[in-house]
């Protein structure tokens, strides 16, 4: 293969988190996992991994214990046009040719067998209502806010607002709802003038009502679920899955949560007893799953939030789970997660879209 695919293939023994970092660099979506002579072992993809961290799985556990071991390959001197069909009725990607010791050798792909629209740019459509959440001062981004309100902050030749509805609109969502209250006027004015295609409307907020207040205003007016995100985030991930996800769970409400490594560069101390040390720990990492900020909920929830009161999307988690609803994590990886809310991830958000 001369190299070709090292990308898509990693060694068995490879951790989870690691794995998690090579996806996210390949954006091919699927790795094959092999041993030290390339034999195949299995595949592994964003679900799989997902899976495994939604059952308790360690992200430090190798990739041999996550991976999907049925993978579809074809041995040498396979039939083409029925390896074709086999193709296109399960929509794969990359098809591993092996030998009789089952070492890859090659790959089949669906672009060079097929041509013309590949299956990854096969359109798939979402109808559910899309609630931006942009009322808020920006406080953080100061002095920038002062000016322009958050979701106008440039990122590159667009604003963060127009990016985080590019996301939606690649599964051709075409109406969007904008919780607006800081610099409204600025904000619609904006829109105004560059006069997108799709199509926004406004849910004013007399005073500030937090990242959930302003939803009381459409109780009653939706049947499908809703997606409810922040104005300072985007999410790289298959919106469809996330959909998926939630109405096969039954879900009341799916927070989207992404893994976040931290590196502790010091030696940890725990002690007791008035400083008697018990452990000492050195540098330890740590990986947690955080909330991102983006949340599909069914429309029943909405009669949770109280009328015009601040309302954070956290309360409304809260008193979901008070009344026995549904909550779960739809995890996604680090990488996949851009948040712009504040300086130091603002700048980390500008190189990483630049690349």
């Amino acid at each position: 293969m001369n190299g070709k695919y090292d990308s898509i293939l990693i060694d068995l023994n490879v951790s989870v988190k690691d794995a998690m970092r090579q996806l996210d660099k390949t954006a091919e979506k699927i790795l094959f996992v092999v041993d030290d002579q390339r034999k195949l072992i299995g595949s592994l993809t964003d679900g799989d991994i997902r899976r495994w961290i939604l059952k308790d799985g360690s992200l430090n556990d190798a990739v041999i214990d996550v991976c999907y071991k049925g993978t579809y390959f074809v041995r040498e001197g396979f039939d083409i046009d029925q390896v074709k069909e086999e193709i296109k009725k399960r929509k794969i990607v990359y098809v591993p040719v092996v030998n009789a010791d089952k070492r890859i050798i090659e790959f089949l792909v669906w672009d060079e067998l097929f041509g013309g629209i590949s299956v990854r740019k096969q359109v798939r459509t979402l109808t559910n209502p899309v609630i931006i959440m942009a009322g808020g001062k920006g406080t953080r981004l100061d002095p920038f806010t002062r000016i322009l309100p958050k979701p106008l902050i440039p990122i590159g030749e667009k604003t963060i607002l127009e990016l985080i509805i590019e996301k939606f609109t690649n599964f051709n969502i075409g109406e969007f709802l904008i919780s607006v209250n800081h610099k409204a006027k600025i904000i619609k004015s904006y829109f105004e003038e560059i006069n997108p295609e799709y199509n926004i409307k406004y849910l004013h907020e007399e005073s500030p009502l937090g990242t959930g207040g302003a939803l009381w205003q459409i109780k009653g007016l939706f049947t499908e679920p809703l997606f409810v995100t922040n104005c300072d985030i985007l999410i790289d991930a298959e919106y469809d899955e996330i959909v998926n996800f939630h109405i096969s769970n039954q879900n009341d409400i799916t927070i989207v949560g992404s893994m976040k490594h931290y590196a502790i560069p010091y030696g940890v101390l725990k002690i007791e007893n008035g400083g008697s040390v018990i452990e000492m720990q050195e540098k330890p990492e740590l990986d947690f799953l955080v909330n991102t900020g983006m949340y599909l909920i069914n429309p029943d929830m909405l009669d949770l939030i109280p009328e015009n009161c601040f309302f954070n999307m956290t309360d409304l988690v809260e008193s979901a789970r008070n009344n026995g609803k549904t909550v779960r994590v739809f995890p996604i990886s680090e990488y996949s997660w851009t948040d712009t809310g504040e300086w130091i991830e603002y700048k980390k958000a500008v190189e990483k879209l630049s690349l």
